[in-house]
């Protein structure tokens, strides 16, 4: 198995590796087990997404997730120590009333959660809260293309950018970010010629999800790629592992050793010295 690099990764870190033509990878994570064993095989970025709504909560979107939810799950992650990158999700409703409640609960995720920066969804109607938070020295990463939260404007979980002046309305949305000061860009469920054109025009790192191998990175959610679940999933999910089968068995096997009375076994239990034992005969 490779070495990987065990260097704490940071925003910089994370620049660089666009302008040394390193891939970067990315999952997300919700709890502590979860980010140590993302931190220990390496990954470069942990997103504490508001996709905890669907995979941990069992919602059939995001949008109840509350910022509550955000700060709390990510303190699970960063009381693991994880030498990747943590961004914080900034969930539906954190940032939509006011320039004040988003850079306050910007803060939050940052002070109570412990997360080294947020992600933001959305193109220039976002703008005016991103440079905000910029400004109380919140790093910001985007989120262009399909965005979950939108889901009942957008009609579905569907691709974007498909149309002409969408896809140009994207590549103008990533270069402002990139000018206000973002320092990197979830492209999700686009085309990847698309994908690639914004890549190429950026400076900053682009993680795609749905877009295509010319990203600057890839990023897909923990539950997808190890196979919990068994309900829909979208055309870009590779799995690397099939848990619920796996751990199906396994609980399957541990019903049967109790009905067989073979767990718990008398390596599994515990004894009385012998002298002890004589006392109670």
């Amino acid at each position: 198995m490779p070495q990987h690099n065990t260097e704490k990764r940071t925003i910089p870190a994370i620049k660089k590796m666009k302008k040394r033509g390193e891939k970067i990878s990315a999952l997300t994570a919700y709890d502590f087990p979860t980010a140590q064993l993302l931190s220990n095989a390496g990954i470069d970025i942990i997103l504490v997404g508001d996709s905890l709504g669907m995979v941990v909560q069992g919602r059939k979107n995001t949008l109840a997730v509350t910022i509550d939810h955000l700060v709390y799950h990510t303190s699970l992650v960063t009381r693991a120590e994880p030498i990747s990158l943590v961004v914080s999700d900034m969930p539906y409703g954190s940032y939509h009333v006011s320039i004040e409640q988003t850079v306050e609960n910007a803060l939050r995720c940052v002070k109570e959660g412990g997360a080294e920066a947020v992600k933001v969804e959305g193109g220039n109607k976002r703008f005016p809260m991103i440079e905000a938070l910029l400004d109380a020295e919140i790093p910001v990463m985007g989120h262009l293309g399909l965005t979950p939260q939108s889901v009942n404007s957008l009609g579905g979980f569907k691709v974007q950018g498909k149309l002409k002046q969408d896809a140009l309305q994207l590549i103008d949305d990533a270069l402002e970010l990139e000018r206000l000061g973002a320092f990197s860009i979830i492209l999700e469920s686009i085309p990847m010629e698309l994908a690639k054109e914004v890549t190429e025009r950026v400076s900053i790192p682009t993680i795609g999800i749905g877009a295509g191998i010319h990203c600057d990175g890839q990023i897909l959610v923990f539950h997808d790629l190890m196979g919990y679940s068994r309900g829909y999933l979208p055309k870009f999910v590779r799995q690397y592992a099939d848990i619920n089968r796996i751990a199906g068995e396994a609980i399957t096997h541990y019903i049967d050793d109790i009905q067989s009375q073979e767990f718990p076994g008398a390596e599994e239990s515990y004894q009385l010295k012998k002298e002890i034992s004589e006392l109670l005969k």
